[in-house]
């Protein structure tokens, strides 16, 4: 019964009015006035938890939270960039989600979220009065895995009363997030709605799975999330994310992708066949695992792109004759095969992409380098990204 009250005595009170022009985020729950976001980007997290002893907020960085008038926490942070944010609230050490929010899967749980308004130039990811496609979820069994699997699925608009058939994106998630990512997070069906509409981008079915795969038996612990720790006595010594990404090899999830996934698309959508009208993308650890699927399989795919992540950049001596199985060692061979190789970062994110796309032009492959201002490791940048990318397809 005390965790019920507790419960009620957190989320009863984080309604409010907001002031001095702090908006209610975008993606609060209905009625809920916090978190809040002022012009200037800076943003106030308000929690009622009266027996709590200590509250902080962690979005990108941690802020204390300060206790008031009946046990009413707060705290409002310097200016955040714009875009999406994943954040949670840590009450006498313990990580919860916001109650007044909705709630994202993102560094392996489900996170809060708040959204930073773009300025106008932003409405290419926002609803408009133009024909509208569709996203359905497709469940399909995979022999690689053993197991039941969940794609979402882009159709554009007129799909379901026509006869045309349409080439395909494959597109990937980031670490900690799964196959709702750019369903929620990316907006990917309204980018692509105003796209088509623009006539900016050809209309295209968009398969968005999730990169966590792993056959039965095989340590998957790589995808899990950082705050399960410590580990189960009868799990120790496992792998995980902290020891990085130099052993992850991204086989188990090609072997699934062309062995479960593209067939069940192929027989269940009217796609058009062939590696001319199939296309790979993901944002940071997708899109390390594009560049290891596509790389390695260039007879099916044509399209490649990397929004935050590859499998250059990370320093080192690049070697076109050996970097990723010598597979740029042709510069003529692989620029006849691949008709765009899009490399996408933020311009916080530092110069490591730049740097590879540099390397990969030094040695004459064909490149588009392009970089979100003002944005780090995060979802407005791989908007832009998609943004860019998209219109760039099956031409």
């Amino acid at each position: 019964m005390r965790i019920v009250t507790l419960a009620l005595i957190v989320c009863g009170l984080c309604w409010g009015d907001g002031t001095d022009g702090c908006k209610p985020s975008s993606l609060n729950i209905p009625g809920a006035q916090y978190p809040c976001v002022y012009p200037d980007h800076r943003a106030t997290f308000r929690l009622v938890a009266p027996e709590a002893q200590k509250v902080q907020v962690k979005v990108g960085q941690t802020f204390d939270m300060v206790k008031g008038a009946e046990g009413a926490w707060t705290v409002t942070t310097t200016p955040l960039v714009a875009g999406f944010h994943y954040y949670s609230l840590v009450l006498d050490g313990v990580t919860v989600a916001d109650p007044a929010t909705q709630t994202f899967f993102g560094s392996g749980w489900a996170s809060s979220g708040i959204e930073i308004p773009e300025a106008a130039d932003g409405d290419y990811y926002r609803s408009k009065d133009v024909p509208h496609g569709q996203v359905s979820q497709r469940r399909y069994y995979s022999k690689v895995t053993g197991k039941w699997r969940r794609s979402f699925v882009y159709t554009p608009p007129d799909y379901d009363a026509g006869k045309t058939r349409y080439p395909v994106l494959y597109l990937l998630h980031g670490w900690g997030e799964d196959e709702t990512g750019w369903y929620t997070q990316g907006h990917v069906d309204s980018v692509m709605d105003n796209l088509i509409a623009a006539k900016k981008a050809k209309p295209m079915i968009i398969v968005m799975d999730n990169l966590n795969t792993a056959k039965p038996g095989e340590d998957d612990s790589i995808f899990w999330a950082r705050g399960l720790q410590p580990r189960p006595a009868n799990e120790a010594g496992r792998g995980g994310r902290g020891g990085g990404l130099a052993n992850f090899s991204g086989e188990t999830f090609t072997e699934m992708m062309l062995t479960d996934l593209i067939p069940t698309i192929e027989s269940t959508y009217r796609v058009l066949p062939g590696r001319e009208n199939r296309a790979m993308a993901g944002l940071s650890m997708g899109g390390m695992q594009t560049f290891l699927t596509t790389l390695a399989n260039l007879d099916k795919f044509a399209y490649i792109g990397g929004f935050s992540g590859s499998t250059g950049g990370r320093g080192g001596t690049f070697d076109p004759k050996t970097s990723n199985h010598g597979v740029f060692a042709d510069a003529g061979a692989f620029n006849k095969k691949v008709k765009l190789l899009f490399l996408g970062i933020g311009s916080m994110e530092g110069p490591g992409t730049k740097n590879f796309s540099d390397q990969l032009s030094q040695a004459g492959i064909k490149n588009v380098y392009f970089e979100s201002p003002g944005t780090a490791h995060e979802w407005l940048t791989w908007r832009r990204c998609l943004n860019d990318f998209a219109p760039r397809l099956f031409q």
